[in-house]
């Protein structure tokens, strides 16, 4: 029926709907934003919004968007910590982020795909009402996210891998089997870093005897 997207840490919020652009142009806008895309940040969206967008992409024989990193929060919150719920709405409410829009449920969709105007509105309040609910809890969390796509790629080298901030403190080290990393703290975001560079190596070999 619709969407609603931006660019983290823009203000500008897309919303695109089947009433308000057609079922076309619709389908079409949300390809070329996911095309546009080094990563997409969504809540549990690898088993519910990309299965659905990709099966609308395939019924009007569009190509796939180009590849893109997935930064899913559903996936970060279950696996970091343990609330009692996991939706996005418990979430945000227990760590006091921007929540969702109140509805009234399915009625609201009924209401939507049967013309009504004011329930078209209200669908386009609660749907971007969700995206400033991701961005926020994104905001909150993102030290915590594992795999994080590496900001420094993009933004530059020595900065904090998730936020891509330069403001990093030296803060210990890193050490695997055989070197040892200086390790960063990022004092914006909180985000725990390596550096690239090993300070000590060792050639150890296993013997078979």
């Amino acid at each position: 029926m619709c969407f609603a997207a931006k660019w983290v840490g823009e203000p500008e919020v897309f919303f695109h709907s089947a009433w308000g652009d057609g079922y076309g142009k619709l389908v079409r806008m949300a390809s070329e934003l996911l095309d546009q895309a080094d990563s997409v940040l969504h809540y549990n969206g690898q088993r519910f919004d990309e299965p659905v967008i990709n099966t609308e992409i395939v019924k009007l024989d569009l190509r796939p968007p180009s590849p893109y990193k997935r930064i899913d929060l559903y996936q970060a919150v279950r696996g970091k910590f343990a609330f009692m719920s996991n939706s996005l709405d418990y979430v945000t409410r227990q760590l006091g982020t921007d929540g969702k829009v109140a509805n009234e449920g399915f009625d609201l969709w009924l209401k939507v795909m049967g013309g009504d105007r004011e329930a078209q509105q209200r669908m386009r309040e609660y749907n971007i009402g969700d995206v400033h609910a991701n961005e926020s809890l994104y905001d909150r969390v993102l030290p915590w996210i594992p795999g994080h796509p590496n900001r420094a790629v993009f933004d530059g080298l020595d900065r904090c891998p998730a936020c891509g901030s330069s403001e990093l403190v030296k803060r210990g080290f890193a050490y695997t089997q055989v070197r040892v990393y200086q390790r960063y703290c990022c004092t914006v975001c909180g985000k725990w870093s390596r550096g690239g560079k090993s300070l000590v190596s060792v050639d150890l070999r296993e013997v078979a005897a």
